[in-house]
């Protein structure tokens, strides 16, 4: 897999679809704000739009989005409750038939062996975040591709798209993505650092460049895992 080549189509993707173009620009400010409005936009990048669409049909960007979302937040609850198990499993009395008569319940588990649990869910919600993280991303392409929501959920289908490119090589690929955009981010702020040498004020302009850039930023990632996504055919 070829990290640079998708990188490089990325940034002249996202700088071609907002440099000069500064009605879009806007825009697309603006749409992050509306949010759904950017997820929407975001499914038509991912659909293999080349240039970069035009923000138009706005009902049909808002509907898209809000799918978009509920395909996030359905394969985020498997998260949700791994989040939640360790603090259930301390919580939740047993039964009083399991405990001396009159002293009453306690929790199904001992503190020292509720953190031993809360440490191994842990180890499990990280792995877990890793699968459901790169299945989700394929997911969300997927629906992009082909406008159906239900494609979204054909696991075994995804399973095999990503079995295709390679669990590590696709592992590698988001971690680079998300690697690069942390240190474009941390430039910025170093730029604000520098140029203003004013410490109480660096935080809002680095917001405020971040607001700026946020568009760029969403448009790089949408179109990058859209590249990832066609670096091994898709099943049918």
């Amino acid at each position: 897999m070829d990290l640079m080549r998708l990188l490089g189509d990325s940034f002249e993707y996202a700088k071609d679809a907002i440099w000069g173009r500064w009605v879009r620009w806007l825009l697309l400010l603006i749409s992050t704000i509306i949010f759904p409005l950017i997820y929407g936009y975001t499914v038509r990048v991912m659909s293999g739009a080349k240039p970069a669409p035009e923000l138009e049909d706005w009902i049909g960007l808002f509907i898209d989005g809000i799918k978009l979302i509920v395909i996030t937040i359905i394969y985020s609850i498997p998260l949700m409750i791994l989040t939640l198990l360790p603090v259930a499993m301390y919580f939740i009395p047993v039964s009083s038939t399991v405990t001396p008569a009159g002293s009453g319940p306690e929790s199904l588990l001992s503190p020292e062996l509720a953190a031993f649990a809360a440490l191994a869910i842990f180890v499990i919600f990280i792995v877990a975040a890793i699968i459901i993280g790169i299945l989700s991303t394929f997911a969300m392409v997927r629906f992009a591709r082909t406008g159906r929501m239900g494609e979204a959920f054909r696991i075994r289908t995804l399973l095999t798209h990503i079995g295709r490119i390679g669990w590590l090589n696709v592992f590698i690929a988001l971690l680079v993505m998300g690697i690069v955009i942390a240190i474009a981010e941390f430039i910025l702020m170093l730029v604000v650092l520098f140029a203003l040498m004013l410490v109480p004020i660096v935080g809002p302009l680095f917001l405020l460049l971040l607001f700026l850039l946020m568009p760029a930023f969403i448009i790089f990632s949408a179109r990058y895992v859209a590249l990832l996504y066609e670096s091994a055919p898709a099943p049918a």
